[in-house]
């Protein structure tokens, strides 16, 4: 096949090992994405009639099992910075779900909780897990054994992105 400037076009040969490193679909990264980004669609559908967005669920969560606590807290078991919690919790006190209070003892401290709105959702929440494990296709001791995995996986990566930093 002839190019415009009169030579011969060639194929190349085919990626090195260092190039198939390279590639989208053999990164654990991009698999882990793609796997975040279909929960958050399934979760979408399932928590339709809570009126919960994915973000504000896993909020919820946190304060359904601990209850109130400062908001860096609620942060720090999130892993969110207070740039992305605080539109969630805005939000979530729109809708009468929780209430931000100034912390008696240290008004640089901001508190967190339930309010008796949030506390019911619970209940309208409690089938989501079991309908999240179903929409795997894994049962429960493969969600466990994956969820201990990803675990370990988050621990070491925070561990190496700290000895990156030091």
């Amino acid at each position: 096949m002839a190019t415009q400037t009169g030579t011969q076009h060639r194929p190349t040969a085919g990626p090195t090992p260092d190039q198939d490193l390279l590639r989208l679909d053999l990164q654990v990264c991009f698999a882990l994405h793609a796997a975040s980004r279909a929960f958050n669609g399934v979760y979408r559908k399932l928590l339709r009639d809570t009126g919960l967005t994915y973000p504000q669920y896993l909020v919820m969560l946190v304060l359904w099992e601990h209850g109130e606590m400062p908001v860096k807290r609620l942060g720090e078991q999130l892993r969110l910075d207070s740039g992305t919690l605080s539109p969630l919790l805005k939000r979530l006190e729109s809708a009468s779900l929780v209430v931000r209070e100034r912390s008696r003892e240290d008004e640089r401290s901001v508190r967190v909780r339930l309010t008796e709105t949030g506390d019911a959702l619970r209940e309208r929440a409690a089938e989501v897990p079991r309908m999240i494990t179903e929409a795997s296709g894994l049962d429960r001791q493969e969600m466990v054994d994956l969820r201990a995995r990803l675990r370990l996986l988050t621990e070491v990566l925070d561990a190496a992105a700290a000895d990156e930093q030091s």
